[in-house]
């Protein structure tokens, strides 16, 4: 609820923020589920859905909460189509630098470490131990 807010705190009226918040975390849990089980995207902690989906619920529900501008307060779609013009924008500017900052670090470095590494703890290999008994 808190990331969903961020986008138009301080533009939706107190009642708006709560039906955005509540909504939100209705939604995280779909998104959470359906991030792992679907797409098989490996996202322990959630970010992909609460800074992702969220984030974009957020932005969106601010272009109709909205107190000024916002088209549940009658002021048409305008500013809706303008929070979903950025949405877009800036979901290609993410996936296109993404692609190419992960490509040249696979390409320079590489992204994982050997399988047996991996198996064994990194963090042996790292700190020189085990972190866990």
């Amino acid at each position: 609820g808190l990331v969903a807010i961020t986008a138009g705190c301080d533009l939706v009226s107190p009642l708006g923020a709560a039906i955005i918040g509540l909504l939100a975390g209705i939604i995280l849990v779909f998104s959470i589920e359906f991030i792992d089980t679907k797409l098989h995207i490996d996202d322990p902690v959630g970010a992909s859905s609460v800074h992702g989906v969220c984030g974009i619920f957020g932005t969106v529900m601010t272009g109709l909460f909205a107190i000024d501008g916002g088209a549940f307060y009658g002021d048409g779609f305008g500013f809706f189509g303008a929070q979903c013009f950025g949405i877009i924008t800036i979901d290609i500017w993410a996936a296109v630098t993404g692609i190419i900052l992960f490509w040249g670090i696979k390409k320079i470095a590489g992204l994982r470490v050997d399988k047996r590494i991996e198996e064994e703890g990194l963090d042996i290999y790292e700190h020189g131990e085990s972190c866990y008994n």
